[in-house]
């Protein structure tokens, strides 16, 4: 996954200037949580079966499209859904990396209540990065992800599996669409990867990036048809120990009062460690692409909340394996957004 911190401008028009890659991030204003109202009653989000969910992805191998690991660990995600009872639906496209290899990739969209008007969109990615390219040791080593990647698929599973189970007024007055992305992290990062070419450096001067393929596929060819929940919540690298959660200015810009929603929600459940009430730069990510199809998404994003890097020491390195995982960060994510759809 790569990302670029957006100027004003690029963010007011929703184009992007750089590769995703390159984040870089200062805090820009610290804020105190408002009052807030009563939280809504919702059933309880189970961090053991969100970590096992996300064991199971990293247990098949690196996720990298063109691979068995990555078909299998598809197949394996596709079956969970539906196993599940939702109404499964896969997206299959091919997208040309930076480096001009073609890669099958496919989205894979998984609806509960699809029969509701009303809905919610909790989107995720569910590749790894085919290289640490940060790695000081590893650079072309493969990695696991699994908080970048596995850790959102694990909480988006763990939340079907508890809705799923949610009978007559116990289900919430809405339907969620779990909306996965494929082949988002296989982009150039100018900063690791000076010496190869991006083959796709035209395509970003035209507001287009190297990262993010399948949300920019989904967003040219929306799957449902006509999609237009209420908003959209981007789950990205969510299961680290003592992840950080900034108010992202993109998110801000599009989606304020869904900001204020989850925040001042994950505030009163006891989570305001994790769900910081800063304000950081803007990033480029999935929710660029999902904001620009029509749907308000925020993001939720592990990022450093002071200094110049944007990202934790793990990001696109080896390190990224399932002994940085904790129970506790899948359980403040799962449990506020949980809680968050319960009170619409």
């Amino acid at each position: 996954m790569n990302f670029t911190r957006l100027a004003p401008v690029a963010l007011a028009s929703l184009l992007l200037l750089t590769a995703c890659p390159e984040k870089k991030s200062t805090t820009e204003e610290t804020t105190t949580a408002p009052e807030q109202p009563s939280t809504p009653k919702a059933p309880a989000f189970n961090a053991d079966s969100a970590y096992t969910f996300t064991a199971k992805q990293v247990a098949f191998g690196p996720r990298v499209p063109n691979s068995s690991a990555h078909v299998k660990t598809g197949d394996w995600i596709v079956q969970k859904f539906k196993a599940l009872g939702l109404s499964v639906k896969e997206q299959p496209f091919t997208a040309m990396a930076f480096d001009g290899k073609m890669l099958r990739s496919r989205n894979i969209v998984a609806q509960y209540q699809p029969q509701a008007a009303r809905r919610i969109a909790i989107f995720t990615h569910w590749d790894t990065r085919p290289f640490a390219d940060k790695d000081k040791t590893k650079k072309n080593a493969p990695l696991d992800g699994a908080s970048d990647g596995a850790s959102g698929v694990g909480i988006a599973l763990e939340m079907a599996r508890v809705l799923a189970a949610q009978q007559g007024d116990a289900a919430p007055g809405v339907g969620v669409d779990f909306i996965l992305f494929d082949s988002e992290d296989y982009g150039y990062d100018s900063s690791t990867q000076g010496e190869k070419e991006n083959l796709l450096a035209r395509q970003e001067a035209n507001g287009e990036s190297s990262w993010c393929l399948g949300s920019q596929y989904w967003a040219k060819h929306m799957l449902p048809t006509n999609y237009k929940p209420s908003y959209g919540i981007l789950l990205d690298m969510v299961g680290a120990k003592d992840a950080k959660f900034s108010r992202e200015e993109l998110s801000r810009q599009q989606a304020r009062d869904v900001v204020d929603k989850v925040w001042n929600t994950a505030s009163q459940l006891g989570f305001s460690d994790f769900f910081l009430f800063n304000d950081s730069y803007g990033i480029t990510d999935d929710h660029v692409y999902t904001n620009q199809a029509g749907v308000r998404t925020i993001d939720i994003i592990d990022h450093v909340p002071v200094g110049d890097e944007y990202f934790p020491a793990y990001h696109h390195t080896t390190q990224d394996n399932m002994s940085i995982i904790d129970k506790r960060t899948l359980k403040a994510v799962g449990q506020t957004v949980l809680t968050t759809i319960y009170g619409e």
